[in-house]
């Protein structure tokens, strides 16, 4: 590495520690970059090379157990964000409007930091959806947009709450993205735990529409900022990088739902779905944060990434 290199990057790194947060410090993983970076490359080698190859003369791991005590797990820790990001400010001292990060050391910033923070750090543990792929010898629903979103959202979120920890307007976002996840995990929940249940999952079709609803409200809250006549809000960037997002993933989730349900462009028929656990059941279309899955009973669910790359292409193809 040449010297103008190792320049440029000290450089860099004493910028990100003059302009990290002191309030944020102190939590694990928020010093520097590297323990984040290492993390995410990590997953995304084991993903890609290390996991297929360990598995690769191995049987499949039958899971369930696992996959119903995970998703419990991430229907409360969501919903307890959810109530901690209401308590902290959007419920109690929030305008809705032009919030700013709050920069005090008052008890109610802080609960607002450790929110963000919280939310954060299950961006971590959203890695084992990858992983139970990985052992369930399920590589083909790990594509690379699969990787990129369970990647990159811990990454710029690392930026995100470095820079400007105590939210405002800017985490508005995660709020609403936490509770889709509760309903999200819950449906998983339900689809994990056998055939009796199967029965309760008759609002499969409306997860799709809750994640257009996700965008649309997002969008429409970040846009506020542009009709303003006056909002501080300490890094407009976030604004700008929030209201692509949401626009975005609206637009192909928007063509999703009129190809698979207006247009009728249908999942295969139980008869061409693959059995597991010596069943199979009705296929489930089921858009949600990034991923294509498929729980232990045979119904698949299909998610952002996946559906994203089959819209970049031009089209959605069955699966």
């Amino acid at each position: 590495m040449s010297q103008t290199a190792v320049s440029i990057i000290s450089k860099f790194y004493s910028f990100v520690e003059l302009r990290t947060d002191e309030r944020i410090k102190s939590y694990p993983l928020m010093q520097r970059p590297i323990g984040m970076n290492l993390i995410l490359l990590t997953y995304v080698i084991f993903s890609k090379y290390i996991g297929p190859r360990l598995m690769a003369n191995r049987k499949p791991f039958h899971l369930n157990t696992a996959m119903i005590v995970y998703n419990l797990s991430m229907v409360l820790l969501n919903a307890f964000i959810v109530y901690e990001f209401l308590m902290a400010g959007w419920a109690t001292t929030y305008t809705w409007k032009c919030d700013l990060v709050d920069t005090s050391t008052t008890p109610q910033a802080y609960r607002m930091i450790r929110v963000c923070y919280m939310f954060y750090m299950s961006k971590y543990f959203e890695l084992l959806d990858t992983v139970f792929f990985v052992l369930r010898k399920k590589q083909s629903q790990i594509t690379f947009l699969h990787v990129f979103h369970h990647s990159f959202m811990p990454w710029t979120w690392w930026w995100g709450i470095t820079l400007t920890p105590a939210g405002g307007m800017g985490c508005f976002h995660a709020m609403v993205n936490a509770v889709v996840h509760v309903i999200m995990y819950f449906y998983y929940l339900l689809s994990a735990s056998g055939p009796r249940f199967q029965k309760y999952l008759w609002w499969k079709k409306y997860m799709t529409a809750i994640q257009l609803i996700q965008f649309v409200i997002v969008s429409a809250h970040i846009s506020q900022y542009y009709f303003m006549e006056k909002c501080d809000y300490q890094i407009p960037m976030y604004i700008h990088l929030i209201w692509m997002y949401g626009t975005f993933f609206f637009l192909l989730f928007s063509n999703f739902w009129i190809q698979a349900y207006i247009k009728g462009k249908r999942l295969p028929s139980v008869e061409e779905m693959p059995k597991q656990n010596g069943s199979a059941s009705k296929p489930i279309a089921v858009l949600a944060n990034g991923k294509h899955m498929e729980n232990g009973n045979g119904h698949h669910h299909t998610n952002g990434n996946f559906v994203m790359s089959k819209l970049v292409m031009g089209k959605v193809k069955e699966i």
